[in-house]
């Protein structure tokens, strides 16, 4: 997947653009971005260590010692859920946890990769809270199917988005999960009406044009894509056709773009696992969409 010049220089000006809005505290000691988001041992600071010390071999990179906290961080959003139980970590894996640290660890490779933007080689893990929220410009949410947010969580995430941050909802199918997932909506924005995204929208042209609106399987029905042509979740109804909606402010700036029926992340977190993959859905949808995507928000 190459950019064209043309591409290269408009990445290389939304990153200027994008990271010194946001990026304003600075590490006295240097060279590592402080962590704005959970550090009360939740969760481990690093994500590397979630391997509990297995050797996969995740990228890192250096940053600015003088100036370390003026990176992008891919920070992903924990909540609770109805049926997995709350925000805990380990074992029996909660919903908002899925696919990590890989895809995160490689969204955030490929963005240090691909553009000229400066990333945060650690990510983050955020609680809904106003004061975690604030330090990050994008925030990621998964396999919101079963999410349960109180009344407080909702206006902390509608006063973020309305102030300027942007919410990427990603990775859950059929009609059951999106009804759940609409009643934390209404919580949300309980007078604001949700549009279908077209495909003439910025996020599908930001950096990398993309023809069509993207349906990403899991990898494991990867076998009846190459062999039935199907790219959607069969075992859970109403997942047959992708929807990218969203929510706009008043002068139609997108801040939550909300990824149904399609897994981006599965495509971030499965490009080593098969090459054909990789080339079908990695590298021609998931990067080119979550790039552009990202560059969206740090640049509205």
């Amino acid at each position: 997947m190459k950019s064209p010049r043309a591409a290269s220089i408009l990445i290389f000006t939304l990153a200027l653009l994008g990271c010194v809005v946001w990026a304003v505290e600075q590490d006295r000691e240097g060279g590592r971005p402080i962590n704005f988001g959970v550090k009360d041992g939740s969760v481990p600071d690093d994500p590397r260590d979630t391997r509990r010390g297995q050797e996969v071999g995740y990228p890192t990179w250096p940053v600015s010692k003088d100036l370390p906290n003026d990176v992008f961080t891919f920070a992903r959003i924990r909540y609770n859920s109805m049926s997995h139980g709350g925000r805990g970590w380990g074992r029996g894996n909660r919903k908002w946890s899925t696919d990590y640290p890989d895809s995160d660890m490689n969204m955030s490779y490929r963005l240090q990769q691909l553009t000229s933007l400066q990333v945060n080689p650690n990510g983050a893990i955020v609680d809904i809270d106003a004061e975690q929220f604030r330090h990050f410009p994008f925030l990621y949410m998964i396999e919101v199917g079963d999410i349960d947010i109180t009344e407080d969580e909702a206006k902390t995430m509608r006063e973020y988005m309305l102030n300027g941050g942007f919410i990427m909802v990603d990775d859950f199918w059929g009609t059951r999960e999106w009804e759940n997932f609409e009643v934390a909506l209404k919580q949300i924005w309980p007078d604001r009406k949700m549009e279908e995204i077209p495909l003439e929208h910025e996020i599908f042209h930001m950096v990398f044009p993309i023809k069509v609106k993207p349906q990403i399987p899991h990898i494991r029905f990867a076998e009846y894509v190459i062999n039935q042509g199907i790219t959607y979740e069969f075992d859970k109804p109403g997942s047959e056709h992708v929807h990218y909606r969203g929510y706009f402010d008043d002068k139609r700036r997108l801040m939550m773009v909300i990824c149904w029926n399609t897994d981006t992340g599965e495509g971030w977190e499965q490009e080593g696992s098969d090459p054909w993959y990789f080339r079908e859905f990695s590298e021609k949808y998931a990067y080119p969409l979550g790039i552009n995507i990202i560059f969206y928000a740090l640049t509205h």
